[in-house]
């Protein structure tokens, strides 16, 4: 039986973080294996950050317990993680989506805008956790519903920014699937959503 312990003081103990490793390392030996495994060079979507890069699969001590990481970079806001290579797609690690899904979200995005009444507060974050999940078609829900604002003054502040965050991470990603210039992608998808 499993008791909760609060940690010392101090914080977290060396005890503490060889127990947390050592049941992270058994955990990944009794896990299923990948079917479709990342490999190093690998372009990578990390849910919460974006686009990325898998520099390194690899082996690394931690706490003394050797565990299977994967380090990932994100050139965008100069960031590297490391991820026990077990846990990554639990994490929300997934690689870059195919070209069938990159159409069904430009067919969102050239969908009519469903407005909600609700408060702004609300939606926001909801609009905020569409765009944290990584999912490209719930990123293209928010570029469709807040789109009439891209050219002019209606919107609030805070509106602009979490179009301006859709439209990045969309725009990256469909980038490194089409190996355009980000810039290129930006371009059509504001003429698309221009016609819609």
């Amino acid at each position: 039986m499993n008791t909760f312990r609060a940690p010392p003081k101090g914080g977290v103990t060396d005890a503490m973080a060889r127990t947390a490793a050592a049941a992270t390392a058994a955990q990944a030996k009794t896990e299923v294996k990948d079917e479709d495994p990342f490999e190093e060079g690998d372009a990578i979507v990390y849910a919460a950050h974006g686009v990325g890069r898998v520099d390194r699969i690899g082996v690394d001590e931690i706490a003394g317990t050797k565990l299977e990481v994967i380090q990932i970079s994100f050139p965008g806001n100069q960031m590297t993680l490391r991820i026990p290579l077990s846990k990554a797609r639990k994490a929300g690690l997934r690689k870059i989506v195919s070209r069938e899904i990159v159409d069904k979200a430009m067919a969102i995005i050239k969908g009519k805008p469903h407005v909600s009444k609700g408060m702004w507060a609300r939606r926001a974050v909801a609009y905020q956790e569409k765009i944290n999940s990584g999912d490209l078609v719930q990123i293209a829900e928010v570029l469709r519903d807040l789109r009439r604002n891209v050219d002019s003054l209606d919107g609030s502040f805070s509106e602009r920014k979490l179009f301006e965050a859709a439209q990045e991470r969309f725009v990256a990603e469909v980038a490194v699937l089409e190996n355009k210039d980000p810039t290129e992608v930006l371009e059509s998808l504001t003429a698309v959503m221009k016609a819609a």
